[in-house]
């Protein structure tokens, strides 16, 4: 008999998970995800989550409680009558209640190899950290932060290139697959269920505004890692002097070059900086309010002469 599954999720990343599910002939009793955001320039609009409008499209009821405090939603969650629960990415700390309100608990798909990068920014972290593989976990959900037994993992390498959105769309399709297939196993009585590791333990805390600032003076490998890791959201970034403002300039891509200077030190035409040890060389950039173009493209609307100083 194919499962009755609630599902929770919000961005992006969660959709290919919902159409997998319901392709394999899963019943979705309801689709839980955040409530519709501010959109437009004013913000006056309200644009529905990625979740929302797939599960919109797909026919199923949707749910966008903003938390789960009040009792009314805590019992309408169980009223569904679900033998399972499946998160990916939705963005809300789940309550003991609903942790326990369908029939088999609730099952995360999770984009690192637990207990490595728990926490809500796993992917950019992995690679900001230089990390050669990640993966996909389906793990039981419990009260702590990504701490539940797994019952199946994926490993997915990272190579040197890779940015942070790349893995992310890698990490989202191995992710759907996982998933379908840890609910098969459910539905026939063999998922199993491992306690997660002691040692290793690291979290991926939430990126914060004040880090995405490129530092030249660390090791050109780090920079590296630095900008791909936060391509191409939120993106790291430097500040420029164009024509007598400084401006932030948005770095979407990079490579490891050759040379040395003082760091955040223009080397070439072809921008080249120096850092605290080697250098990179920035492949992608973007002005304010401006299209991401490639550096040739980008230097001929802004030049920047060798032996400049960004920072």
């Amino acid at each position: 008999m194919p499962l009755r599954i609630i599902f929770m999720g919000t961005p992006e990343f969660s959709v290919p998970t919902l159409l997998a599910l319901a392709g394999a002939g899963h019943e979705i009793a309801a689709v839980y995800t955040q409530p519709p955001r501010p959109a437009g320039r004013r913000g006056l609009d309200l644009k529905k989550s990625s979740v929302h409008q797939a599960a919109e499209r797909l026919g199923i009821p949707v749910l966008t409680p903003v938390n789960f405090k009040h009792a009314a939603d805590r019992q309408t969650f169980r009223d569904f009558g679900a033998d399972v629960a499946v998160v990916v990415a939705y963005g809300l700390l789940l309550p003991e209640e609903i942790l326990s309100g369908t029939r088999f608990g609730c099952y995360n798909g999770h984009a690192s190899l637990l207990p490595r990068w728990r926490g809500a920014a796993p992917i950019q972290r992995a690679v900001m950290a230089g990390d050669r593989e990640t993966g996909m976990m389906v793990m039981k959900m419990d009260k702590g932060l990504d701490t539940g037994p797994v019952a199946l993992a994926q490993s997915v390498p990272i190579d040197e290139t890779m940015t942070a959105g790349e893995l992310h769309d890698r990490l989202m399709q191995v992710g759907a697959v996982l998933m379908t297939e840890a609910m098969a196993r459910l539905e026939a009585g063999e998922l199993p269920l491992a306690p997660q590791a002691q040692e290793g333990v690291a979290y991926a805390a939430k990126i914060s505004k004040e880090e995405t600032r490129i530092d030249f003076s660390r090791p050109a490998a780090e920079v590296h890692n630095h900008i791909r890791g936060l391509s191409p959201f939120p993106g790291a970034w430097f500040e420029l002097d164009i024509a007598g403002r400084h401006e932030r300039v948005k770095v979407l891509g990079s490579e490891m070059s050759e040379g040395k200077g003082a760091p955040g030190e223009v080397l070439d035409s072809t921008l080249s900086i120096a850092c605290g040890k080697g250098a990179v060389r920035l492949t992608r950039l973007q002005r304010a309010g401006g299209k991401a173009l490639a550096s040739a493209d980008f230097l001929r609307g802004t030049p920047i002469a060798a032996g400049a100083r960004i920072a």
